[in-house]
């Protein structure tokens, strides 16, 4: 079994066994494996620590037990271990910002969540840390043409809006040309939820439409992942790969306007692999990169 296999067998492992008394070294035992290193390749993977995933699946749990009249709060907490009822509406409140007593009595409604989607990457074993696999390489510089749009997060389904623009491009070329795509990601400032995004290709494609144009991308010196599946997917465990990446490599965030690359092989494949470049400041010691 691969390490993704693992973790995701043990989060549905997690799901089947929620109210029994789960501990890092009763689940490291059910699979086999030291608890030391499933620990450090859980969170690697999840980007959750062992305690807090299965804290917040205990009350994900609790939802659907909250709004079933034949079961008291005080059953839950004990159900679910919590200690006690008080240290359950304590947690409760922390992640869902309500008290449990509140859904029981429909004054507010909620849904329980799926479990979480495992990202699938290749990983690797540095000083007894893992994280996911890189390499500090020079993306270079290409004159990339295509479409281009602006996201906001806080108002715009950002999958739909991608999708939809990667198919006005590939719907305006040539359907003989082949090959990898790119989309740069772009001008993301502190604390927003906006940016640019550029979907094309490195051919010289000439299209009259709105929002098609071209852009050189400048020679940039950046660290390579690789990811398998929809991107779209990956949200915070993307951030927190590249915080990790960043604190045992130690390296640092370049100041660009570009904040990723992602390059997939074939511009007609938009689900297959792909590798992501994220612009890092080069050190002397990484000139021969």
């Amino acid at each position: 079994m691969d390490h993704y296999d693992l973790i995701k067998n043990a989060l549905v492992y997690f799901e089947d066994n929620i109210e029994e008394s789960l501990s890092l070294e009763s689940v490291s035992n059910h699979f086999n494996i030291s608890k030391f290193y499933f620990h450090r390749l859980f969170s690697a993977m999840t980007s959750y620590s062992f305690n807090n995933y299965l804290l917040s699946r205990r009350l994900n749990k609790s939802i659907k037990l909250i709004q079933n009249e034949k079961v008291s709060l005080t059953e839950i907490a004990y159900r679910l271990n919590f200690g006690t009822p008080s240290s359950f509406t304590r947690a409760f409140k922390r992640q869902y910002g309500i008290v449990p007593s509140k859904l029981k009595e429909n004054l507010s409604t909620m849904n329980e969540s799926p479990i979480p989607f495992v990202i699938k990457k290749p990983i690797k074993n540095i000083n007894g840390d893992i994280v996911t696999d890189f390499t500090l390489t020079e993306f270079d510089e290409m004159r990339i043409c295509g479409i281009a749009f602006s996201v906001d997060l806080a108002t715009e389904n950002y999958k739909v809006k991608i999708r939809s623009h990667s198919k006005m491009l590939l719907d305006s070329i040539n359907q003989s040309i082949n090959g990898p795509c790119y989309v740069i990601y772009s001008n993301c400032q502190p604390n927003s939820t906006q940016f640019n995004v550029l979907f094309g290709i490195p051919y010289d494609i000439q299209i009259n439409k709105p929002y098609y144009f071209t852009d050189d991308i400048p020679t940039i010196f950046c660290a390579k992942f690789k990811y398998f599946g929809n991107i779209l997917d990956i949200g915070d465990v993307l951030t927190t790969d590249f915080a990790r990446f960043l604190k045992i490599s130690k390296q640092e965030a370049a100041e660009s306007s570009i904040e990723m690359i992602q390059v997939f092989e074939d511009v007609h494949q938009l689900d297959s692999s792909y590798h992501l470049y994220v612009p890092i400041k080069k050190h002397p010691i990484d000139s021969e990169c």
